[in-house]
This record gives structure tokens, C-alpha cells and sequence, in this order.
């Protein structure tokens, strides 16, 4: 039978009236022309209009383009959540070069690895790492065009750059006329995992992706023109959770924060009346123990997104008690951040609170931009039953998942695997659709909301002269979600060794997050072919 031709098999093609390629740096110029004098950034006695805002980012696009860096080119930052850090993520990307927001909390050698990894062309950073960074620069493959943040707020520290951020900006045009990509799939932004399985991986963004998921997170947290953002979340974890366009997009007012500190953060929440923050579960805590006379009472909602595990009944009431509201999201670096959220149903409002919480426990549903999301078995790719017992791998796709790994194909096939991104994590799906994560298939602890590789803390300790055997598994911890617990056998005829020392020799060699806070002397448990028993060690350590 001949196919019917339909009257839509014409020709109509993508024209430049009817085809725009979606990019989040296009949140910027809007915001600045509907609401030019609309305060954009707080950070410090300084404040910046939308309008003000829009030209520093155009300077920099600017002054990066004249200084010959554009398509192709990385440029790192290595800044707290300060005004350039922002700026950043729309100078850069408008000047067609990729962002890479460092971790600044890891140590020098992993610093110089992601440098020499993304050759970056400059690197932008705060005075306050500045040991970091001239470590990290000592023996990299090709010094970057270094900019120093000289920030007043910040006391100490040395420059290390050809001159400070200020003065480039001087370099640039205020009115750089800023093009979108020719292509929404051109990469914009590179993160880099926590190295979960050796060296950090680099997570590889589009506009398209960081465009959608930018108003997913408008959607998921319902941000406005009248949305006061407290940066309690760092801006380069996942490009802020894509916070950093999000607010933009909405109109909303960034507040910057140096250093989460429960002192700063009350009175900056009365002072500028913040209605949205996000941190991991430990940022939560810190507020709910605070000292009492730092605690202030607000007379309106703050809405609090949290990532990871769920936090414990007890804070969700308590934050409630001080005027939060709290928001459980689900994400990782390789979806933009958070990429499903236990809606709330209205049928919860019922429920005790220890119900309330075990429904927040939950990872929930896909985001609005996400396309779709499967608990299903990882060899077979056939779902599970919706039975809430049946354990399967979480599995994700649609615009908001990762290009790929950089310059590591088997790793980008690997993750995308019959057409799903693998997450690695172990998941059930309850009835009513909701999924929840029930382990992690990696072995990754996750404390203070950062990624530390099991394998990466007992390659460490082996390294250790006295200590023969070695294992690594996470201790539940109320404060730090978990925490690094380590079991460890003795050589025969090594010589007495503490605790103590033990963790302090581990952080000489490793970020000081990475470091086990917990050592147990013994031998491990093993399987007949000598494969140690983790499982029976997450046990113990649990039950310590």
C-alpha cells in the first residue's frame, strides 16, 4: 500500500524567525532589559542592578574574547560564591569558551589533574586559596593566564595572577554584543566528578541542557521575580545545582555568601529577607544546632532545597520550628544537578510526621525537563515491578543528562548503556510511582553532600607502612549524612600505631574531607575466594 503523503511533508525548515538556539546566557540580557533597575546581586555593602549585572558579564565576555580565548578554550574558576564566580557563568559561555568551576575544597594535585585534563586556558581565582592554587600551578603542563579575585570582603592570601579580576573587566566592552551559540548542543560548562573511581571524571555540558534544567529548577522550587537566593550551596557544584540561571531566569536576587556559617546566614535572611536556599543535608544541621542566641526569628517562609540522603525527622521538624520549609531533590553531576523531586501530595498533610518523613525520603519523580527516568535491571534493561521492594538501578534520560565524559569514551559508553544514563544507584519504585534509593552501587560515601571514592581512601591507607589490609565503608552520621569509617589490619610486626595517627597521616595525602573519622583495628570478614565482606562492615559500623 502506498504511503498517504501527508500535507505537512513540505518543506519547512529552521529559519532565524522561527529557530533560536535555547541558551542560558540568554537569561541575563532579559532580565537586565525587563527589570534593569531591580537589584541582581547582594554581596557584602556591594549590589549590583540587572542592568549592572549584564555589563559585567559582557565585559568579561568581552575581555576574554579580546585576549584571544573563545570556542574550544576552558576557563577555570576556583572562587567561593562571590559576584565573579556568577559573572562567570555568562561571561565565559558568551565569549563561546567552557566554564570549569573547581572544587574548592580539594587538594593541589587533584586541582593541577583537572587543569592539565581540561587545558585550561586561564584560571581565575579567589586570594583565599591561593596555597591551593600555587601548588597546583607548580609543574602544570601549560600555565594559564592567571586572574586573581581580589576580594575585599576576604583578608589574606597572596596574588598570583598577571593582574585582578577588576581590571580585566576593564579590558572589556560593556556593551559586547553577546551571540548565541550556533549550535545549543556546543559544550558550555565542564564539572568534574569527585573521582569515585580513581581520577575525577569530566562531566561535559550543553546550553540546550543547562537551559532546561535552569527552568526545571524555576518549576521545581517556584522562583519569581520577587525570589531572594540566599548561595548557601556552592556555585560550582553542579553549576550551583544550575541555580546560577535559574534565579537569573526568573529575575530573582542572588545574595552571595563566602563561607555557610550559621552566624552570617540568620541575619542575612531577616536582613534581606531571603525566601530560597539550598544545601546538603550537613548545612541543614548546622542551622538546626545552631547556638540560640545566633538563631533569628523570621516572620516568613524560607523554602530550603536539600540533596542526598533525606535529613532526619527531627531536623525537618525542627527547620520547621524556625520557619523553613524543606524540599528533598535527587541529582548528580552527570544530570546537571538535581533531576527529581518528592513532589508533595496533598494527601501527606495528614500523616504523623515520622510518615511525613519517609515519604521525603523518597527521590520522587522526574523533573518537568527531564524526560524520563526507570528503576530497571542494569543487564536485562527490563523494569522493575512497582512494588517497592524489588531493587533496581536508577537509569535517567532525556535534554538534561551529560554530553559525556571529556576525552574518555569507555566511560561515556558505559554510562549510556541501552540508551538509558546509568546512575549507579540502587533504587526501588513504590506504587504510587515514586522511586527511592536504597544504596549506592559504587560503594560512594556521601558526606557533607561531597563524593568520596571508597576505593580512593584504601588505596591511601595501603600505602600506609604499618597497615596490611584495608576497607572502606560509610557510617551513618546525623550531622555529616555519613562519614568516612575505615577497618584496618596491622602488619605482624609493625610497630603500635593510634587511631589518631592514622587520620592525620591520611590527611597529608588527601582532601581532608576524603579522610576516614573513624579507624577500627581488626580482621576483616571475608567470602571464600577472600573478597572482603563490605556489607558485613557497613553493619558494624552502623552499630558502633
Amino acid at each position: 500500500m502506498k504511503k498517504k503523503r501527508s500535507i505537512y511533508d513540505q518543506d519547512l525548515d529552521k529559519v532565524e524567525a522561527n529557530y533560536f538556539p535555547l541558551t542560558p546566557i540568554s537569561f541575563v540580557k532579559r532580565s537586565a532589559a525587563v527589570y534593569p533597575k531591580k537589584t541582581a546581586v547582594i554581596h557584602g555593602d556591594l549590589s549590583y542592578s540587572y542592568a549592572e549585572f549584564y555589563h559585567r558579564c559582557c565585559r568579561l565576555a568581552s575581555a576574554l574574547t579580546r585576549r584571544g580565548i573563545g570556542k574550544g578554550d576552558t576557563v577555570s574558576v576556583m572562587a567561593p560564591n562571590v559576584p565573579a564566580m556568577l559573572e562567570a557563568h555568562y561571561g565565559v559561555p558568551m565569549s563561546g569558551a567552557v566554564l570549569n568551576a573547581l572544587n574548592y575544597r580539594l587538594d593541589a594535585a587533584t586541582v593541577r589533574f583537572i587543569m592539565n585534563h581540561a587545558r585550561s586556558a586561564v584560571l581565575i581565582t579567589d586570594r583565599e586559596f591561593s596555597t591551593t592554587i600555587e601548588e597546583a600551578l607548580d609543574g602544570v603542563d601549560q600555565r594559564p593566564l592567571v586572574i586573581d579575585i581580589d576580594d575585599p570582603i576576604f583578608e589574606g592570601g597572596k596574588l598570583l595572577g598577571e593582574k585582578d579580576y577588576e581590571a580585566l573587566l576593564e579590558e572589556g566592552d560593556p556593551e559586547y554584543a553577546a551571540t548565541p551559540p550556533p549550535d545549543e548542543w556546543q559544550s558550555m560548562s565542564l564539572n568534574y566528578t569527585s573521582g569515585t573511581t580513581g581520577n575525577p571524571k569530566g562531566v561535559v555540558y550543553h546550553h540546550r541542557g543547562a537551559y532546561l534544567n535552569a527552568i526545571g529548577q524555576i518549576l521545581a522550587f517556584g522562583l519569581s521575580p520577587d525570589s531572594v537566593y540566599l548561595w548557601t550551596l556552592p556555585m560550582f557544584h553542579c553549576n550551583g545545582w544550575t541555580y546560577t540561571w535559574g534565579v537569573t531566569a526568573a529575575a530573582g536576587t542572588h545574595v552571595c555568601l563566602r563561607t555557610v556559617d550559621p552566624a552570617l546566614i540568620f541575619p542575612m535572611i531577616e536582613k534581606h529577607r531571603v525566601t530560597h536556599m539550598c544545601g546538603a543535608p550537613v548545612v541543614l544541621n548546622m542551622l538546626v544546632h545552631a547556638p540560640d542566641e545566633v538563631k533569628t526569628k523570621f516572620g516568613h517562609t524560607v523554602e530550603v532545597a536539600t540533596g542526598g540522603a533525606a535529613p532526619p525527622s527531627r531536623v525537618i521538624e525542627a527547620m520547621g520550628e524556625m520557619g523553613f520549609r524543606v524540599l528533598h531533590l535527587y541529582g548528580l553531576t552527570e544530570s546537571y544537578g538535581p533531576a527529581t523531586l518528592c513532589a508533595w501530595q496533598n494527601s501527606w498533610d495528614g500523616l504523623g510526621l515520622g510518615d511525613q518523613a519517609a515519604r521525603m525520603a523518597r527521590q520522587g519523580v522526574a523533573y518537568n525537563t527531564l524526560e524520563e527516568l526507570m528503576v530497571a535491571d542494569p543487564e536485562t534493561m527490563q523494569p522493575v515491578p512497582d512494588d517497592g521492594e524489588t531493587i533496581g538501578e536508577l537509569m535517567l534520560r532525556g535534554n538534561t543528562v551529560m554530553k559525556g565524559y571529556l576525552k574518555n569514551p569507555p566511560a561515556t559508553e558505559a554510562a549510556f548503556q541501552g540508551g538509558w544514563f546509568h546512575t549507579g544507584d540502587l533504587a526501588v519504585r513504590h506504587p504510587d510511582g515514586y522511586v527511592e534509593v536504597k544504596d549506592r552501587a559504587k560503594d560512594i560515601i556521601i558526606t557533607g553532600g561531597e563524593n568520596v571514592s571508597s576505593l580512593e581512601v584504601e588505596e591511601v591507607l595501603y600505602k600506609h607502612p604499618a597497615i596490611m589490609e584495608a576497607a572502606v565503608v560509610a557510617r551513618a552520621n546525623d550531622y555529616w549524612g555519613e562519614t568516612v569509617c575505615a577497618f584496618v589490619t596491622l602488619k605482624a610486626n609493625a610497630e603500635a600505631v593510634k587511631k589518631d595517627d592514622i587520620i592525620a597521616w591520611c590527611k597529608q595525602r588527601m582532601a581532608h574531607f576524603k579522610a576516614p573519622r573513624t579507624i577500627i583495628f581488626g580482621p576483616l570478614p571475608k567470602t571464600s575466594t577472600g573478597k572482603i565482606q563490605k556489607f558485613v562492615l557497613r553493619e558494624r559500623a552502623n552499630s558502633l
